[in-house]
């Protein structure tokens, strides 16, 4: 096969049976690889309502038919699973070169199932597979794990403390700071007592038409990475949203009060430039994106623009050195900085209310520093916060100022600022997550009026139908590919003619089947929701005072569904999953 091993790894966690099957050739004409099949997969394989944390549930690492190869950015993987967090279908993308010698050990994907009766990793050396006792490794971190499964020819991804302790907003970990971060997908890991997963391999990924395939990449590298319109290719990386943003006044500040940050120019682009110490990129990426930021003796790959903000700004937090230390110590115990930091500013804000005190302020180093073991340990204040936001806002009456869509907490746009991302967070399959329509970039960068529901409904819609097989193929959210561009690279690597139409249709039936998914497990529209705070609260901003009516977000979400071709509840019509072969 071209661009694919046509091999699944399945380990049977409970029986200790590691077993080889052919790749479904069907789904992958119909999916293509990384998210699409890892949802596919699961859809199939998964009874309804099970508990995300019991042995029922799988873990699903798959790579895409770009992966291995030179085509640019596409050195990430996709790890899927039922989301201990939300309950919906969960899928996370990771960077790094897990997955290029994932392939060149012989496997297009793992499927972890059942659970260990005691801590194990899984060992992986081209065809030979072993699970290893793990009990050396258990309660210890996750950098300090990984640098002691790592040599130079193998990867290794790996959670923390918090996967250990089945934490709802725990990560995967690679590279020491590549996460797959959000929905608590470490925790699926840790349920299953899987520390650790390493992999070596020595063999090579074929592409179909060499010569055709090395004209279509030069002509991608060219057309959408060397040039000015890329800005993901500029030294700053993603810390330059935070004058973006700032500016714009979308950038949650004080648990997403106001929406621009004093002190945005400490925790900005220029001091994150004035203390880089290096770059890095991941398998087959000449963008480098991840900057390495050494302040005061602290370092850390980052911090990203979504930890300067939400777990900078929103926590009120000015000093850089700080934020780095944060998002170190995260990647560590292997938590969410998004979701961590989102409940530390929902912390703060109670405490200062009056409403509970947990002894954090907006502003206090000291006390935000003890969060992300607190929360990984479960231990102290802790035991609530690692609950997550929906959890503490339905405890405390709170929940009109609990930013989170599903159980999901927000990423680093306020919606009060930039409209479209309002219908993002609510449409998401995976809950309040920027990366399935990161339609902010137009109406930030772009033509479109960030505070006006004009073409909203489309522009997101669209967005997920091109990511939905975007994700599946895996590219990096960086690379401004086009369907076309996708149809092309495609047909160069696997050998199968494609157009730009069915691309678009794969994307489609991508979104539609993980929509299904939900719809299996009970959500509908009613789950289409944002928090009061959204619609109740004028937010205070650079740019003035900017508000979001609940009128508005309903149009959207109406003429959104219609493009979707769901029903006024949210759940596809029977006329579009035979047009999907659904």
């Amino acid at each position: 096969m071209y661009g694919y091993k046509g091999i699944i790894l399945r380990i049977d966690l409970t029986n200790k049976v590691i077993s080889k099957e052919a790749l479904n050739k069907e789904w992958l004409i119909k999916y293509l690889g990384g998210k699409g099949l890892a949802i596919k997969y699961l859809y199939e394989e998964l009874e309804a309502h099970i508990d995300p944390l019991s042995e029922k549930n799988k873990l699903i690492v798959m790579t895409g038919p770009f992966t291995g190869t030179a085509v640019p950015c596409s050195g990430k993987i996709a790890i899927a699973s039922k989301s201990p967090a939300t309950g919906t279908i969960l899928d996370c993308s990771i960077g790094g070169s897990f997955g290029a010698k994932l392939k060149y050990a012989g496997y297009d994907g793992i499927i972890l199932e059942g659970r260990s009766e005691k801590p194990v990793y899984i060992d992986i050396k081209d065809h030979e597979v072993e699970i290893r006792d793990a009990d050396h490794l258990w309660g210890r971190g996750a950098h300090e794990v990984e640098l002691e499964l790592k040599n130079q020819e193998s990867e290794v991804l790996t959670i923390g403390q918090a996967g250990e302790n089945l934490v709802k907003m725990a990560c995967i970990n690679t590279d020491l700071y590549r996460q797959a971060g959000r929905g608590g997908i470490g925790a699926v890991m840790g349920s299953k007592h899987v520390k650790a997963i390493r992999v070596e391999g020595s063999a090579c990924v074929k592409v179909a038409y060499p010569d055709i395939f090395l004209e279509r990449v030069s002509k991608l590298i060219q057309k959408n990475l060397q040039d000015d319109h890329n800005g993901w290719a500029f030294s700053d990386g993603t810390s330059g949203n935070v004058e973006i943003c700032n500016a714009s006044g979308c950038m949650p500040t004080e648990n997403f009060t106001k929406g621009s940050f004093e002190y945005a120019d400490q925790i900005g682009p220029d001091e994150m430039r004035r203390n880089r110490v290096s770059k890095k990129g991941c398998f087959s990426c000449i963008l480098g994106c991840g900057n390495f930021t050494k302040k005061a003796g602290k370092i850390v790959e980052g911090p990203e623009y979504e930890t300067l903000s939400v777990a900078g700004a929103n926590c009120g937090i000015r000093n850089l050195e700080s934020i780095i230390e944060f998002n170190r110590l995260c990647d560590d115990f292997g938590v969410d900085t998004i979701s961590v930091g989102n409940i530390t500013a929902f912390a703060m804000e109670m405490t200062e209310k009056g409403v509970y005190d947990f002894g954090l302020r907006f502003g206090d180093d000291a006390s935000y520093l003890k969060v992300p073991e607190l929360i990984s340990k479960r231990i102290g204040i802790g035991k609530e916060l690692s609950k997550g936001v929906k959890y503490l806002g339905e405890k405390l009456g709170q929940s009109h100022v609990a930013m989170e869509v599903k159980g999901l907490e927000f990423p680093g746009y306020d919606p009060r600022g930039a409209f479209g991302m309002a219908l993002t967070y609510a449409t998401a399959d995976r809950g309040a997550c920027h990366l399935r329509s990161y339609v902010v970039l137009e109406e930030l960068l772009g033509d479109a009026d960030a505070v006006s529901i004009e073409n909203k409904s489309s522009m997101v819609a669209d967005l997920q139908k091109l990511n939905g097989a975007k994700f599946s193929l895996i590219f990096c959210d960086f690379l401004p590919v086009n369907a076309e561009e996708m149809a092309e690279i495609y047909e160069a690597v696997v050998g199968v003619s494609s157009t730009e139409k069915e691309i678009i249709e794969i994307g489609t039936r991508v979104n539609t089947l993980a929509r299904l998914f939900n719809v299996r497990e009970g959500f509908s529209k009613k789950d289409d929701v944002l928090p009061r705070r959204v619609f109740d609260e004028i937010l205070k901003s650079n740019i003035g005072d900017l508000s979001l009516k609940e009128s508005e977000f309903d149009l959207m979400l109406e003429e959104f569904y219609g493009l979707c071709d769901w029903d006024d509840n949210g759940i596809p019509r029977q006329s579009l999953l035979e047009s999907l072969d659904l």
